[in-house]
C-alpha cells in the first residue's frame, strides 16, 4: 500500500514522543451542559464519566458568553435567515450583511477605521505578518509570543528577526538601533496578553518606543499586537491590553471572537482593509450580539464579577502556601516547577470534578511548569472556593509526605 511507508515512519516518531513523555494525551469529549443551580456556576459531562459533573476552569469563555441566552438566540435566528454557512469565500460570491455588520462593530469597539474577520485568529496572525514583511523588514518579536506568531515570522523568512528577552525594553530597544542599520522596515510583534502566564505587554512603553524610532527606518516601526487573550478579559470595559497599559493605539490589533466573545473566528482592526474566508453569517451575528452585551451596562457587571473571582482565587492560591504571578487577568497559573507534581495536581483535581490544564515541557520551559487555572464570569463564589478546598487537599497531603521524610 502507498501509505505504508509514511504510517510507520509516523508511528515511529509517535513512539519517540510517547517515550519522552512529549505526546499529548487523550482529550476529553465534552457531551451535556448542566445549567448553573444552587449558588454554582454551569457544570459540563463528559464522555465516559456518566452523569458526573465537571466545573470547568480551562477554557477561554472568560465571559461565559457562550452559553448566555442572547448569543445563541442571535446564533439561531442568523442561521434561520441565512444558512448554515456562507457558501464561498466573499470574492466569489459576495458577503453576507452579518460579515459586514460585525465588522463595522469591531472596527467602532477599538476606534479604528476598519475591521476583517478571519476564521480564527491563529488564520489572521498567518495571513497577515508575511504579508507586512519584505526584503528588507526586521521583524522583533517578544520571546514567550504565541506559536502562531513563531510560526509567522518563520514564514515571512524577514531580512532581520530579533527575539528579545520576555518584557525586556531594554533589549527591545537595541534590537531596534541595531536593525536599523540595515532595514528599511521594522515590525514588533507581541501578544498583548501572554496566554501561559496571564501578564501583560507594556504597550504604552512600546509605542512609545516604536514611534521614537519611527525616523530610523525609512518605511517606520510598525507594531502588531495579538490581544486573543486581553480583549474582553482586560481593562475597565473589555478592550483588552491597550486599554489596561493606556496606551495609545498599537498599529495593528489581532484579536478573537472565539475567547471572552464565545463563538469562533479571529480579526484584525486597523487602517487597511482586505478580504479573508469569513466565519459562517450565524456566528458573525452571535458575535455582534456577544460585544453589544460586553459594550453595555450587563458587560461591564460580568467584567467586575470576573474581577473579583478572579482575585478571591489569586489569594486563594496564595493563602494555601502555591505560587502564582500576580495580576488582573483571568488566567491564573499554579506554578509548579516540577512536570510529576503538575500531572499529580491536575489528575488529582479531575477526580474531585474540576478541569484545568497542566503545561509540562516543552509547551513551556524546564523548570517553569504549572497549572492554567482560567477564570470565568460564569464561576461563583461557590466555585472559586470548591476549587480551592481540592487544592487544599493535595497542599496538606504534601505537608504530611514532608514530614513524614523527616523522620
Amino acid at each position: 500500500m502507498p501509505m505504508q511507508g509514511l504510517a510507520k515512519a509516523l508511528a515511529a516518531q509517535l513512539g519517540e514522543l510517547s517515550q519522552a513523555g512529549l505526546l499529548k494525551g487523550a482529550e476529553s469529549v465534552l457531551c451535556g451542559v448542566i445549567g448553573p443551580r444552587e449558588g454554582h456556576g454551569p457544570r459540563f459531562l463528559i464522555e465516559g464519566e456518566g452523569d458526573k459533573p465537571f466545573l470547568r476552569m480551562n477554557a477561554n469563555n472568560y465571559l461565559g458568553m457562550s452559553l448566555r441566552e442572547e448569543v445563541i438566540d442571535a446564533e439561531d435566528a442568523a442561521a434561520t435567515n441565512y444558512g448554515a454557512g456562507p457558501g464561498a469565500v466573499r470574492f466569489i460570491s459576495g458577503t453576507w450583511s452579518p460579515h459586514v455588520a460585525l465588522e463595522r462593530r469591531l472596527a467602532a469597539f477599538h476606534s479604528r477605521p476598519s475591521a476583517i474577520i478571519f476564521s480564527s485568529a491563529y488564520a489572521a496572525i498567518m495571513g497577515l505578518i508575511p504579508q507586512l514583511v519584505s526584503k528588507k523588514t526586521a521583524v522583533i518579536s517578544d520571546e514567550l509570543n504565541h506559536n502562531c506568531i513563531i510560526n509567522a515570522i518563520s514564514l515571512a523568512a524577514p531580512a532581520e528577526k530579533r527575539i528579545y528577552k520576555h518584557l525586556d525594553m531594554g533589549e527591545l530597544e537595541r534590537c531596534l538601533d541595531e536593525t536599523a542599520k540595515s532595514c528599511t522596515r521594522a515590525i514588533i510583534v507581541t501578544d498583548g496578553v501572554f496566554s501561559m502566564r496571564g501578564d501583560h505587554a507594556p504597550l504604552d512603553r512600546i509605542m512609545t518606543l516604536a514611534r521614537s524610532r519611527d525616523n530610523a527606518f525609512a518605511e517606520g516601526a510598525i507594531v502588531v499586537v495579538d490581544d486573543s487573550h486581553g480583549v474582553g478579559a482586560l481593562g475597565a470595559t473589555g478592550r483588552g491590553a491597550e486599554e489596561y497599559t493606556r496606551s495609545v493605539p498599537v498599529d495593528i490589533l489581532v484579536a478573537t471572537l472565539g475567547k471572552a466573545f464565545g463563538v469562533n473566528g479571529g480579526y484584525v482592526v486597523g487602517d487597511f482593509y482586505v478580504y479573508s474566508n469569513p466565519i459562517t453569517p450565524a456566528e458573525a451575528a452571535a458575535a455582534h450580539k456577544a460585544i453589544d452585551l460586553l459594550d453595555s451596562p450587563d458587560g461591564l457587571s460580568l467584567l467586575e464579577h470576573l474581577r473579583a473571582m478572579t482575585a478571591r482565587f489569586k489569594a486563594g492560591l496564595v493563602r494555601l502556601g502555591f505560587e502564582t504571578l500576580p495580576g488582573e487577568h483571568p488566567v491564573a497559573p499554579l506554578v509548579t516547577r516540577d512536570s510529576a507534581r503538575t500531572v499529580a495536581l491536575v489528575e488529582h483535581l479531575r477526580r474531585r470534578g474540576i478541569l484545568v490544564t497542566g503545561l509540562t515541557y516543552p509547551v513551556v520551559p524546564r523548570g517553569d511548569e504549572e497549572i492554567r487555572f482560567q477564570i470565568s464570569a460564569d464561576h461563583t463564589a461557590a466555585d472559586i472556593d470548591a476549587a480551592l478546598v481540592a487544592l487544599a487537599e493535595m497542599a496538606e497531603a504534601n505537608v504530611r509526605l514532608a514530614r513524614a521524610k523527616q523522620f
